[in-house]
């Protein structure tokens, strides 16, 4: 590995499973001094910590429900607690939600919004004051494609991810002039745990039919994987994108380009 975040400390949220996971052990094995890992589910936070710490890294699993302010401010008070500052806050955490403007539930579309769109602006508010005092930092939000086109039957979903992008805009401008940039990765579909009940219920209950319905999208001929995807977040979290702030960038096989 090359050390391209030697010292930094890192907060990256749904970091149990899939792209976070992916994206806190990258992270850790490129010189990251920490990384905190936040997840809803805590035994989930703690494999991921242990797993880091296995391989020679420092990391702290912390449990919470990044809608939810108090838990919000928890976390980041701990996080400094520990280890007195933040470099780097990757917003990956995220909820699917299923069903077109005629049959989602208000449930549907509260949830969708309370992680996706308040959880980021309740974890990049934490930790920009922070960032803002030292003069630097790095925030990567979560998008999808789903807020660049229409995805069929998604629509609380799209409408949540659109509203990460617009806030993603938002914030490079209002903390550039701080030293903090702020970019959004759009993801196509990347085949985790998360992604299995949509891909069965695409496929009409079989997940293989589900699977080969969705590949088709995709010029590149498959799915991405987390791994590709953290390897973009790290690209954003580093130096190496130190001109980057607003970004969105499509990491979509192509989805998009057609």
């Amino acid at each position: 590995m090359t050390g391209r975040l030697d010292g930094k400390i890192a907060v990256v949220t749904g970091a149990g499973s899939g792209i976070g996971r992916a994206a806190a052990t990258l992270f850790a094995r490129e010189g990251a001094a920490a990384v905190a890992v936040v997840d809803l589910a805590e035994a989930a936070a703690r494999e991921t910590a242990a797993a880091i710490e296995a391989a020679g890294g420092t990391a702290r699993a912390i449990s919470a429900d990044i809608s939810d302010p108090g838990q919000v401010e928890a976390v980041f008070d701990a996080v400094l607690r520990d280890f007195g500052t933040v470099d780097v806050l990757y917003n990956n955490a995220g909820v699917n939600s299923a069903g077109s403007v005629t049959d989602a539930t208000d449930d549907d579309w509260e949830r969708a919004f309370a992680v996706n769109a308040r959880g980021t602006f309740l974890c990049s508010r934490a930790v920009a004051r922070t960032m803002t005092a030292a003069g630097h930092g790095s925030i990567i939000n979560q998008g999808s494609v789903a807020a660049l086109v229409g995805v069929a039957n998604f629509a609380s979903y799209c409408a949540s991810k659109g509203a990460v992008v617009a806030l993603t805009r938002s914030m490079a401008i209002d903390l550039s002039p701080h030293g903090v940039r702020v970019n959004v990765i759009c993801p196509g579909t990347v085949y985790t745990p998360l992604m299995e009940p949509m891909l069965t219920a695409r496929g009409g209950g079989d997940l293989a039919r589900g699977l080969a319905m969705t590949t088709v999208k995709y010029p590149i001929g498959r799915l991405g994987t987390p791994e590709e995807i953290a390897a973009v977040a790290l690209f954003l979290a580093s130096d190496d994108s130190s001109f980057m702030t607003g970004s969105v960038i499509a990491a979509d096989g192509g989805m998009t380009a057609g």
